[in-house]
């Protein structure tokens, strides 16, 4: 039921006073105990704090975390209960604009008008509603298309370690979506630098897709509880415009790793015992509340793509591993790749898609992807050996399979257009069944004679004389 922002102030109703501060953790003394993830609040400075109840320590007392800053909090301030759990504001002109945790605008635009709130906790979609994915996404990018197709109305989990692409390929299957599929995007800054932030906005904004594209910041200087329910609100808004828009809706999530570090802030701070590596011992439960969210419905489809920082390049690290367990489509950019001007630096034998068999992708696609990932195998297979002995030691079917390994590798890279006013090269976006072509030819022998740097940093083999 849709409520106005007057309303819903009306609503509060003083429910006790701050007992304790513990940084961003306080205990209130209550006078009835408001149930767990209620929203309290408090003034201050004509501003209002608000609160989220997460644990119940005995029949007068409440721990909450704070949602903003904690300086000037103090004993004795009057807490006021908003009768809800976290809402944010929802209406269709939020596309275009950059909000924060509340529903508030960042880009000193006019507050939304919204037509209704809606609980960031919401449950998911009931199972009977929920449409399966069994389709592949089209991006454009020749070596995701190819060896670890995105599936519409799936999650997508890019793992790499700092500086190795991620936010870049982000930014592009932004691009793709609204370009490609006429969709919309909704973005999670979950901890994002201010400097990343900014960069990220005007980039957006100049690549030309902001206007269908919202984009929801928590910020890495912001209290932990804004960490850890910044993605729930965005994906709040990523439901609502699957509703009601009936869109392909893109929820991109950057980076998922600090909504894990800040639910292990979180757990710290309200006393738990911590578990596997000082992980919390809710890490499973926290994951799976928000991936459990991300459906598709016979309205409109959610396709996900969290950036997964992987601590010291470790797949075994216990956060990477519980993500990893909920998604469909895992793409590894690897330092080694990017160490070559392999861009974007995925690595074509570790990343993989639940798609990728035979009855789902058809024979063609399926036999090319396969051709393609053993000349890539039997490559790295021979790379010591070329480096102690030479080229010159390996068979001539070996050395064949190699020349065609090195040539696939540098096609395989891509100019991208959120890269563009960097690197001079105008982006591309290729047609899956070009890529399947030009592929088909190299594992064929037809660009035998080509030189290794043609390949390199193209669209298509269009015009390249084999």
């Amino acid at each position: 039921m849709s409520e106005t922002a007057t309303e819903k102030k009306t609503r509060q109703t003083p429910i006790g006073v701050i007992a304790e501060v513990h940084g961003p953790v306080v205990v209130i003394a209550c006078d009835t105990l408001p149930s767990l993830r209620q929203a309290l609040c408090t003034n201050l400075d004509h501003e209002t704090y608000l609160f989220e109840v997460l644990q119940h320590l005995d029949e007068r007392h409440v721990r909450a975390i704070t949602l903003h800053r904690s300086a000037g909090l103090h004993r004795g301030m009057t807490v006021y209960d908003t009768g809800a759990p976290l809402h944010v504001p929802v209406a269709p002109d939020c596309l275009g604009r950059l909000l924060n945790i509340f529903g508030e605008p960042l880009d000193n635009g006019v507050a939304l008008s919204p037509r209704e709130f809606r609980n960031v906790h919401s449950r998911p979609v009931p199972i009977h509603e929920v449409v399966g994915a069994s389709e592949v996404l089209e991006t454009g990018i020749k070596v995701i298309d190819l060896l670890c197709s995105f599936v519409k109305g799936g999650k997508t989990g890019l793992f790499g370690g700092a500086g190795v692409g991620k936010t870049v390929l982000i930014m592009e299957f932004m691009h793709a979506v609204a370009t490609l599929h006429k969709g919309v995007s909704v973005f999670a800054g979950v901890g994002e630098r201010i400097r990343e932030g900014h960069e990220l906005w005007h980039e957006i904004r100049k690549a030309g897709v902001m206007s269908q594209t919202l984009m929801v910041f928590g910020q890495m200087d912001e209290s932990p509880g804004v960490r850890f329910r910044v993605g729930l609100s965005a994906l709040t808004y990523a439901e609502y415009l699957r509703d009601t828009l009936q869109k392909e809706v893109l929820f991109v999530m950057d980076n998922i790793f600090r909504f894990v570090q800040a639910g292990s802030e979180v757990s710290s701070l309200l006393g738990r015992m911590p578990a596997t590596v000082g992980y919390q011992p809710t890490l499973p439960t926290e994951v799976a509340e928000m991936q459990d969210r991300i459906l598709s419905t016979r309205q409109g489809t959610i396709t996900s793509v969290q950036a997964v920082y992987v601590p010291a390049d470790d797949m075994t690290d216990p956060a990477v591993s519980t993500i990893l367990s909920h998604l469909d489509t895992t793409v590894i950019l690897s330092r080694a790749q990017a160490g070559k001007g392999i861009y974007p630096a995925v690595d074509p034998l570790q990343s993989s898609s639940k798609l990728m068999d035979r009855h789902t992708l058809g024979a063609r696609h399926y036999g090319i992807a396969e051709g393609v990932r053993e000349h890539l195998a039997r490559y790295h297979e021979l790379e010591d050996i070329m480096t102690m002995l030479g080229v010159e030691e390996l068979s001539p079917k070996d050395r064949k399979t190699v020349m065609r390994a090195r040539k696939l590798q540098r096609y395989l890279t891509q100019p991208f257009w959120s890269t563009a006013s960097h690197t001079g090269i105008e982006g591309v976006s290729v047609p899956l069944e070009h890529t399947l072509t030009d592929c088909e030819a190299f594992l064929m022998g037809r660009y035998d004679k080509t030189p290794e740097e043609r390949c390199y940093m193209r669209g298509t083999m269009e015009g390249v004389v084999p």
